[in-house]
């Protein structure tokens, strides 16, 4: 614990080597703290350095009295990472998930996948959909079909088929957050 407390001073000082040496002792520890609430490790680690950039720039702020040095740090990260997750660029991630992410689900068997309980999860919540949702984004973003397409192969207007995908995306959403 001494050790720490004369690398927290040094910090302060903006001694380079006691700033790195805490990095080390808790970087992997911010970092999994992160990682746990945005759940992209990229971001996380982008998040993570921004943390430890604030540590270095506001080690002053830091007030032994009021806890411990680890207490104050991993505050600082799960406050940047609450922050991300009410960005708009999180949101945009969020609603505009990559529906490319799920490419060739229905064709694949799950053996072939990756995290084939994942995609097996993905395909339960696709069949709770209505047999039309199913075929229509089935259609749209895994046989790679356009709007055009797939209203002349399902025999609607195309105004029909902007509408029903984005009413069945908003249900698919809807059981995504549920799961």
């Amino acid at each position: 614990m001494e050790n720490i407390d004369r690398l927290v001073v040094e910090l302060k000082q903006h001694n380079v080597d006691a700033f790195e040496q805490l990095h080390n002792m808790y970087a992997e520890n911010i970092l999994g703290a992160i990682n746990i609430i945005i759940q992209d490790e990229a971001i996380s680690k982008e998040i993570c350095q921004d943390v430890f950039v604030k540590v270095w720039e506001k080690a002053q702020l830091y007030d032994a009295k009021k806890g411990r040095f680890f207490t104050w740090l991993l505050n600082m990260a799960r406050n940047a990472a609450i922050d991300y997750t009410r960005s708009k660029e999180f949101k945009r991630q969020k609603k505009n998930h990559s529906l490319d992410f799920f490419v060739n689900i229905f064709e694949k068997p799950a053996s072939e996948n990756v995290s084939g309980e994942n995609y097996e999860g993905l395909k339960r919540m696709l069949q709770q959909l209505k047999k039309k949702c199913v075929e229509l984004i089935e259609m749209l973003y895994f046989k790679d079909y356009t709007q055009i397409m797939a209203a002349e192969r399902l025999s609607i207007p195309v105004g029909t088929v902007k509408s029903r995908n984005r009413n069945c995306l908003k249900k698919l959403r809807e059981n995504l957050e549920n799961e």
